[in-house]
């Protein structure tokens, strides 16, 4: 599914994607470094097409990956509706420079 390892055990990326993921829909905006926020938009991007769709077999796939009950509502109720006139594209990425502590590029993740 996902194409980088970021040097983490499988379990670990799942959970690190699946809170990235669940944090952009809860806050719409999330700071991150370049890679993770490259790998988590083409998760949240899925999210987003599944939402539109709406049905029941939707919600329970994006249940799988977001894991609060709240945002999982709210992607489905306000989120999606957003969208439904747009094929793709639904995140935008802003570099903001690099990370004091070890110079990793930062980028904010948002959706458009």
């Amino acid at each position: 599914m996902l194409k980088r390892k970021l040097g983490r055990e499988s379990s670990h990326r799942t959970a690190l994607f699946r809170s990235l993921v669940t944090a952009l829909f809860a806050n719409e905006k999330i700071e991150t470094t370049e890679i993770k926020a490259k790998e988590a938009r083409i998760l949240a991007e899925k999210m987003i097409t599944l939402a539109k769709r709406g049905d029941l077999h939707s919600r329970r796939l994006a249940a799988e990956v977001i894991t609060e009950p709240e945002v999982l509502q709210k992607l489905f109720d306000s989120v999606a509706g957003r969208y439904s006139e747009r094929k793709g594209g639904y995140t935008r990425i802003l570099k903001v420079g690099t990370r004091r502590g070890d110079a990793a590029p930062m980028v904010i993740l948002e959706l458009v």
